[in-house]
């Protein structure tokens, strides 16, 4: 599978993935109902599937206005520190206003969550890979 069916499908899974591990966490640890957190998880996955969407779009921008495009590993860390400082930036209120609680336990809620992505979006794009297959662009060339 390739295109845009690839990314809407990864897309699609990743979050619902994440929305059923985070769900049952928020729960537990901030004694929430279900569904109570099930609906903060699906408001965190959709700020960042729109943060995502609209930070790409803006670092691509950039991107195509420097000298040099070239993707080394300092543009890619600052696009990662771009995306994610931003979504901690966007999501720490939400997360402390949903919960009512302040901004510093929200912030260490997020920065909990930003580890456990982390580790989530390791195993997950192994899987998916493994099931759908790599991009074309990650495929090796026969030059």
């Amino acid at each position: 599978m390739q295109g845009a069916a690839r990314k809407i499908l990864q897309a699609m899974l990743y979050e619902a993935g994440g929305v059923l591990f985070v769900a049952p966490s928020l729960a537990l640890i901030y004694e929430q109902g279900m569904g109570y957190s099930t609906l903060l998880s699906l408001v965190i996955s959709t700020v960042a599937l729109a943060w995502n969407m609209l930070f790409n779009g803006l670092f691509e921008w950039w991107e195509r206005r420097q000298a040099n495009v070239h993707r080394n590993w300092q543009r890619r860390l600052l696009h990662s520190l771009g995306f994610e400082g931003g979504l901690t930036l966007v999501l720490t209120p939400v997360i402390g206003a949903w919960l009512g609680i302040s901004l510093g336990l929200a912030l260490v809620t997020n920065l909990g969550l930003f580890v456990f992505f982390f580790f989530y979006s390791l195993g997950f794009q192994w899987v998916f890979d493994r099931v759908f297959d790599v991009p074309l662009s990650a495929q090796a060339r026969s030059d």
